[in-house]
C-alpha cells in the first residue's frame, strides 16, 4: 500500500513538472511570436501564433493573435474564416464583436453593425457579457459601442459601477463634460477613490478658473453639495480651488468639512501652507487665526501662533518689530520656555537675529534652549540656528564648530548633510574657495535633492570662476554680496554686485552676477531694473547655463507683476521649444497654454 503511494504521489510531481515545463514553452513561443509581430515579420508571427493555437484551440488569446496578424497582412477573408468557425461551436457575443470589427475593415460596415448589435444585445440575455463585450469595444476604439454596451449594464447590474469606464471613454472622446459626470458618479459609488481621481482630473483642469472645464466641474460639485452634501464633494471642491489658487474659497469648504468631522485641522493647516507658500498672505493669516480660535492641540495652536509672527516679521517696518517682539514674549509667558515651546524658540531666535537686528541677545536666548531636556536632533537643530546667526555676525570659526558638531553626532542624517552643506557655503564667505569646493563634490551625492543641487550650483558657481585671475576678486566680490544678502543687507549688496559688474565686466561670472542682481532686485520691488539685468542675459549669454532661468523668471516678471502677458507668452514659448530639459519646461508650457487660452483635455 505505501509503494502505490508513493508511484502515485511520483507519477502526480512528473505530471505538474511536465505541465509547468509545458507553461515555459508555450511562454516562450508566445514571447517570440510578439517579436515577430512587433519588428513587422507578419508571417513569421502567424505561423508561431499558429502553432500555439492549433495546440491550445479554446485559447481566445492565440485566437486574438492569429486574427490581429492576417488584418495586419490584410488578409481578411483567412480571419474570418477562424472567427467564424469558433463562433459556430458557441455564439460568443465578444467574438461576435471582433467579426464586426473584422467586416469593418473589409469595409462591410452594414455587417460590421450588424454583428456589433448583436453583441450588444447579447446582455439582455446575459448582464455579465456587459465586461467582455465593453473591454473588446474598447480595444478596437469602437467607442460609442463601448458606452452603449456599459450603458445597458448599469441598467441591468444596478448593484455594479461602470462609470470609471465611462469616464476613461469620454476623457478619450474629449467629451470633458460627461467624463467629469461619470468620475463624480464613481466616487459617489467608491469614496474611497478620490485622490486616484483627483489625478485622472488634473490633467484636464487649469489654474485659470474661466476655462469652459473648470467652470463645468465646479457646477457639478455645487449641484451634488446642494444634493448630497457628503462630505468628498467638500473635499473636492476646495482641491479645485486649490487649483485655481483660490485659497479663500477653498478654505470655505475646508471649514465645512471640518465643522461636519472636527477631529483634525491637518487639512486646514496644509492649505494655510499653501496659501502661504502661494503668497496669498491674507488668506493664510485668516486660516491661521482660524486655527488660534479653534485647535485644543498644543502644537498646533504654536504653530498657528507661531507662523502669524513670522508671517508678521516677514513684511514688517522697523517700527513694527518691537510689537512682533512683544507677542513672542507674551507667548512664552503663556506658554513657557520649554522642550514643547522649542520651535517657537527657534522662530523667536531667527527673528531677533534677522529681523530685530539683535544676534547677540539671540544667541543668548538660543543657548538657554539647549539646556532643555531635549534630543540630539532637537540640539541639532538648536545649533544650526545658532551657526547661522555666528555666520550673520561674520563669526566664521564659531560658526564652523557647531556646524562641524551636528555632522559629526548625527551622521547622513538630513540635517548633518545641510549642516556640511554650511560648512561649505561659510568656506566660501570667507573666500577659502578650495576648501569649499572639495566639500561640495561630496554633497552633489546628497540623499537630499535639495541640498544636491544647492551644492552642485555652488561648486559651478566657484569652479567656473576661480581662475579668471589670480587674486580670484571678483568672485571674492560676489561671495561678499551673497554673504550681505544673507545679512539682509540687500542694497548693499546690489551695490557690490554692481561693482563686479564694471571691474569686472566680461568674465565669466558676469550672467551669474546680472542673475542673482536681479533677484536682489525684485525682493525690493524694482521690477524694471530686474527686467534689465534679466535682457541683458537673453542679449548677450544665450549660450550659457542661466539662459532658461532668465526667460523664467522674466516671463513671471510680465505674467504677474508688470501686466505683459504676450511677452511672458513669447518667452514661456522659447523655454518648451529650445529647452525641453529645463526644470522649468513644465511650469512653463503650463503657463503659456493658459495665456493662449487653451482648453486644456
Amino acid at each position: 500500500m505505501l509503494v502505490k503511494k508513493h508511484i502515485v504521489s511520483f507519477l502526480l510531481m512528473a505530471l505538474c513538472s511536465l505541465s509547468v515545463f509545458s507553461q515555459r514553452e508555450d511562454q516562450k513561443q508566445l514571447e517570440l511570436g510578439d517579436s515577430y509581430f512587433d519588428k513587422g515579420e507578419y508571417n513569421k508571427a502567424l505561423l508561431t501564433y499558429k502553432r500555439l493555437y492549433d495546440a491550445k484551440p479554446y485559447s481566445y488569446n492565440y485566437l486574438y493573435k492569429m486574427v490581429e496578424t492576417y488584418q495586419q497582412l490584410e488578409k481578411y477573408n483567412e480571419a474570418n474564416l477562424i472567427l467564424q468557425k469558433r463562433i459556430e461551436r458557441t455564439r460568443i457575443p465578444i467574438l461576435l464583436v471582433e467579426l464586426g470589427y473584422n467586416y469593418q475593415l473589409m469595409d462591410s460596415i452594414s455587417k460590421a453593425e450588424a454583428f456589433y448589435n448583436e453583441a450588444i444585445a447579447s446582455i439582455d440575455q446575459k448582464p455579465t457579457y456587459v465586461y467582455g463585450v465593453g473591454q473588446r469595444f474598447e480595444s478596437h476604439s469602437l467607442l460609442p459601442q463601448a458606452i452603449e454596451s456599459y450603458k445597458k449594464g448599469q441598467a441591468l447590474l444596478p448593484d455594479k459601477n461602470f462609470s470609471i469606464q465611462l469616464a476613461r471613454i469620454y476623457g478619450d472622446m474629449g467629451d470633458v463634460k460627461n467624463m467629469f459626470e461619470n468620475y463624480i458618479d464613481y466616487i459617489a459609488y467608491k469614496p474611497n477613490v478620490l485622490n486616484n481621481i483627483k489625478r485622472n482630473l488634473s490633467q484636464f483642469i487649469s489654474e485659470n478658473k474661466d476655462t469652459q472645464n473648470n467652470k463645468d466641474l465646479r457646477i457639478l460639485l455645487l449641484k451634488r453639495i446642494q444634493n448630497n452634501p457628503d462630505a468628498h464633494w467638500y473635499e473636492l471642491l476646495s482641491w479645485l480651488y486649490v487649483q485655481e489658487k483660490q485659497y479663500n474659497k477653498s478654505f470655505i469648504q475646508e471649514k465645512a468639512l471640518y465643522r461636519r468631522n472636527p477631529e483634525s485641522l491637518e487639512r486646514i493647516i496644509d492649505l494655510a501652507i499653501t496659501a502661504r507658500d502661494d503668497n496669498d498672505i491674507e488668506t493664510a493669516k485668516d486660516i491661521f487665526n482660524y486655527i488660534v480660535e479653534t485647535a485644543q492641540d498644543l502644537d498646533v495652536l504654536l504653530l498657528a501662533h507661531q507662523s502669524l509672527l513670522e508671517i508678521e516679521a516677514e513684511n514688517a517696518r522697523d517700527k513694527e518689530l518691537e510689537s512682533i517682539n512683544n507677542k513672542y514674549l507674551k507667548l512664552f509667558e503663556t506658554f513657557g520656555k520649554t522642550e514643547l515651546t522649542l520651535s517657537l524658540q527657534l522662530a523667536y531666535g531667527q527673528f531677533l537675529a534677522f529681523s530685530y537686528n539683535q544676534p547677540d541677545q539671540a544667541s543668548e536666548f538660543l543657548k538657554a534652549s539647549y539646556k532643555l531636556d531635549i534630543s540630539p536632533y532637537q540640539e541639532a537643530l538648536v545649533k544650526l540656528r545658532l551657526a547661522d546667526i555666528l555666520v550673520l555676525q561674520e563669526k566664521f570659526n564659531e560658526a564652523l564648530i557647531y556646524y562641524t558638531q551636528i555632522k559629526a553626532n548625527l551622521k547622513n542624517s538630513t540635517i548633518a548633510q545641510e549642516a556640511a552643506y554650511k560648512i561649505a557655503k561659510t568656506s566660501y564667505y570667507k573666500g577659502d574657495f578650495d576648501w569649499a569646493e572639495s566639500q561640495l563634490k561630496v554633497l552633489k551625492a546628497s540623499t537630499s535633492q535639495l541640498i544636491a543641487n544647492d551644492a552642485l550650483d555652488l561648486k559651478l558657481l566657484i569652479s567656473d570662476n576661480k581662475y579668471d585671475d589670480t587674486t580670484q576678486t571678483a568672485l571674492k566680490y560676489y561671495a561678499k554680496a551673497d554673504l550681505l544678502a544673507f545679512q539682509n543687507n540687500t542694497s548693499e549688496a546690489i551695490k557690490l554686485l554692481d561693482k563686479v559688474l564694471t571691474e569686472h565686466k566680461g568674465e565669466s561670472i558676469t550672467d551669474q552676477t546680472l542673475f542673482t542682481q536681479a533677484k536682489l532686485y525684485e525682493k525690493q520691488n524694482q521690477f524694471e531694473k530686474a527686467e534689465v539685468n534679466y535682457q541683458k542675459i537673453i542679449a548677450d549669454y544665450r549660450e550659457d547655463i542661466l539662459i532658461d532661468d532668465a526667460y523664467y523668471y522674466l516671463a513671471e516678471l510680465y505674467n504677474t507683476v508688470l501686466g505683459k502677458p504676450e511677452e511672458a507668452k513669447a518667452l514661456y514659448e522659447k523655454i518648451i521649444f529650445n529647452h525641453e530639459d529645463s526644470i522649468y519646461f513644465v511650469e512653463a508650457r503650463k503657463k503659456f497654454r493658459m495665456l493662449r487660452g487653451d482648453t486644456i483635455n
